[in-house]
């Protein structure tokens, strides 16, 4: 999708139409989730740090991100990609490689299935995307991203783009090589910083390395992978349905935390959260693990695994406090998270002689929980720790998703 969370602002406040807009974090720790090719003009790029990005634009108008809105957006989005195959892998709300093989006979050839998604999506959603067709999977996302508009300079407005772009069998190199090396996916700050030792530059360039120069520079996988993808090998399937490998919340705060006690309660808000997504999906897992990132930057993950698959909010926190206990807040905290993986279906609940003992209620709690949130909302019933004068303040998917927005002035 082109500018998603941008577009769908602006679908939501049309006078927002043709100004620099960035969706995102607005305060100090924020960052740049989304923003309209308008706002591009000016160098803001995705992931940027809200201050830099408002230093670059001034007058740029920010908005507070709404994943629950984006995600209604997405939906509608799949319903329009699966009609016309069912082989849709998604990878991020607003993008998904989908496997046309197949139904060719039916929609015509890649590229004219590719004008029709383009046309049905925006008849169906307002908004716009640009279409990648290629024979493999990372060259038609390269092709996606060579179809978009081109922000223009300030105030001219974006460029309109391709719309499709199609990479035909023995059209892959010239397509590929001409472009500067980080294209490829797992070229990153590091990679580049040691593929610039031996001068490599573009797609080509790293083509024409030898395998076992590679391989010493990056190592045996990472190596021989990205030979592989320069010479636009890529031989993984679409993987519809692909299970989520784990489930989790982070959150950036605007003030350090320096105490136990607070951390705490924060660790039990996301690990309530994670609880409710694990039990919504009908999964459980094995392994709790708490990040910390302290106010330097630096970053710390602690995991344990348990011996019982773990959904519940009490369970999961259980393990999150306890990994928290062993971390010194004292150098400041400014970023927690809680996340669980090693998941698997839900499983059943397996009556135990020693029923009667601590903890032997926590199933039947979590399944009230559950069935009072259902019908309710996340908001109505959950710890008492987490009650303020508001209400309770349950962490949501999304919420706080690109940092803390500004504090109000004194």
């Amino acid at each position: 999708m082109d500018a998603f969370y941008a577009a769908v602002e602006v679908l939501a406040d049309p006078s927002l139409a043709g100004r620099p807009l960035i969706v995102g974090g607005d305060g100090a720790r924020g960052v740049v989730a989304s923003c309209s090719y308008e706002a591009r003009s000016y160098g803001i790029r995705s992931a940027m740090p809200s201050m830099r990005a408002r230093r670059l634009c001034p007058h740029a108008v920010f908005v507070r991100g709404r994943y629950d809105l984006y995600s209604e957006y997405s939906k509608r989005l799949h319903a329009v990609l699966t009609s016309f195959t069912p082989l849709v892998e998604g990878i991020a709300l607003d993008e998904a490689f989908l496997d046309v093989t197949g139904a060719q006979r039916l929609w015509g050839s890649g590229p004219e299935i590719g004008a029709a998604i383009r046309a049905r999506v925006h008849d169906e959603t307002g908004l716009w995307c640009s279409v990648g067709v290629a024979p493999v999977k990372f060259l038609a996302k390269l092709a996606s991203e060579a179809a978009k508009p081109k922000a223009g300079p300030p105030g001219s407005g974006p460029s309109p783009g391709l719309g499709v772009k199609v990479i035909r069998p023995g059209e892959e190199l010239g397509f590929l090589h001409p472009l500067a090396v980080e294209a490829l996916w797992g070229v990153g700050p590091a990679t580049r910083r040691r593929l610039d030792r031996f001068g490599i530059r573009t797609v080509g360039d790293l083509a024409a390395m030898p395998p076992a120069t590679l391989v010493g520079a990056l190592g045996e996988a990472h190596g021989r992978h990205l030979h592989e993808l320069a010479w636009a090998r890529d031989d993984r399937a679409v993987e519809p349905d692909r299970a989520a490998k784990s489930i989790g919340h982070e959150e950036t705060y605007a003030r350090d935390h320096y105490s136990q006690d607070s951390l705490r309660k924060e660790a039990l808000r996301l690990s309530d959260g994670v609880a409710n997504r694990l039990r919504e999906a009908g999964v459980a897992g094995r392994t709790v693990t708490l990040k910390v990132r302290f106010a330097s930057f630096e970053t710390i993950s602690r995991s344990r695994t348990v011996a019982r698959p773990v959904d519940s909010g009490a369970s999961v926190a259980k393990v999150a406090m306890e990994l928290l206990d062993a971390v010194d807040p004292s150098p400041g905290v400014r970023l927690l998270g809680v996340s669980v993986s090693n998941l698997a279906p839900r499983p059943g609940e397996q009556l135990r002689l020693d029923g009667a003992g601590a903890g032997a209620g926590e199933p039947a709690v979590a399944r009230a929980v559950e069935e009072v949130r259902r019908r309710f909302g996340d908001a109505a019933v959950g710890p008492a720790t987490l009650l303020r004068g508001d209400g309770l303040a349950v962490k949501r998917r999304g919420d706080q998703q690109w940092g803390p927005g500004r504090e109000p002035e004194a």
